[in-house]
């Protein structure tokens, strides 16, 4: 998820990644919890560039649960 949080890498590390190890069904879910703490953190230490940011994870998680 860290990957894809400010992003992403080269669309050969992900094939490459799930070939070592299969991403779980539920990982499209699971990224935004997982990310919302890195842009929680950034809006902590950056200030309010981040929040829009924030809110659109917030929204995201709460809306697909």
């Amino acid at each position: 998820a860290m990957t894809e949080c400010f992003g992403g890498f080269d669309p050969g590390f992900y094939q490459a990644y799930q070939e070592v190890n299969p991403v779980a069904d539920a990982y499209d879910v699971r990224k935004n919890v997982y990310n919302l703490y890195h842009m929680l953190n950034h809006q902590v230490i950056f200030g309010e560039t981040y929040k829009t940011a924030v809110l659109n994870i917030f929204s995201t998680i709460t809306s697909s649960v």
